[in-house]
């Protein structure tokens, strides 16, 4: 496993997202992702699956110690009071404290302010040990971190070879905030993408696996790729015994039609 380090907290580059399985299905999926190797868990009040995910990680053989578990704020709980009780029964359904906290996307009506104040009473308390965002853009990212009496660890959105970030990456290295992809395969677009598929042949890789790579390879970037079944599962967590040469991750730049040439910099390239 690689990590993603940001206010000295190491995050799994890689984790596991839960949506849209609920019930049974995920509570195997997720219970698979453990004993693949997966430690870091994405799931959600909107999800209705935190019962199933808190299950999962209760049954398997892995330490709760090592599972970096996340859950999100449902808009509509964003008030101040809303965040408190609504947290609280996430707790409940996961049965256990929550690593990371984010508010799922910005309020149209609650103050931004308003609800880190509350998420970090929640820290205060023991809840909730780190808080982030998600959905934010680059002034929403500023003013969470200057609500928050602690850092903000992550902001979580769409990243994949085919939608560029760069405005919110380049924030988030400047920043030491992760960036967190989710649907980092697109949501199936990745699958038949010739230049995808050429580099992964050089590799014995498929495509989902070299934007998987393409992803965790930059600095600040985690990704949260979901999978129902176990070759799936499997698949994706196998992306650390191989790394993409600078050509290649240019290559996969260039299907977004290329970025800033400050923001290459910024990530090695």
């Amino acid at each position: 496993m690689e990590y993603v380090t940001a206010n000295s907290v190491d995050v799994p580059a890689l984790g596991f997202g839960t949506w849209p399985m609920k019930g049974e299905t995920c509570r195997t999926a997720v219970e698979h992702a453990l004993h693949t190797g997966y430690r870091h868990l994405d799931t959600a009040q909107m999800y209705n699956n935190e019962d199933a995910v808190g299950q999962a990680i209760a049954d398997s053989e892995v330490p709760r110690e090592d599972v970096f578990l996340v859950t999100k704020i449902l808009r509509q709980n964003l008030a101040h009071d809303d965040v408190l009780r609504s947290v609280e029964e996430s707790a409940q359904r996961l049965g256990t404290e929550i690593d990371l906290l984010l508010i799922h996307a910005p309020s149209r009506s609650v103050p931004i302010e308003e609800s880190i104040r509350a998420m970090n009473e929640l820290q205060e308390r023991g809840i909730v040990e780190h808080i982030g965002v998600s959905n934010f853009s680059v002034e929403q990212m500023r003013r969470a971190i200057a609500a928050s009496s602690t850092p903000i660890l992550t902001n979580q959105v769409e990243y994949h070879p085919f939608k560029s970030q760069s405005e919110v990456l380049e924030f988030c290295i400047e920043n030491g905030v992760i960036l967190t992809a989710y649907s980092p395969l697109g949501q199936g677009r990745v699958i038949g993408n010739e230049v995808l598929e050429g580099i992964g042949e050089q590799y014995g890789k498929t495509a989902a696996q070299v934007a998987l790579r393409w992803l965790i390879q930059q600095e600040m970037v985690a990704a949260i790729p979901k999978a129902s079944s176990q070759t799936h599962i499997e698949q994706n967590f196998d992306v650390f015994d191989f790394e993409l040469t600078d050509e290649e991750m240019e290559r996969i730049f260039d299907l977004q039609g290329g970025l800033l040439s400050r923001l290459r910099t910024l990530i090695g390239l």
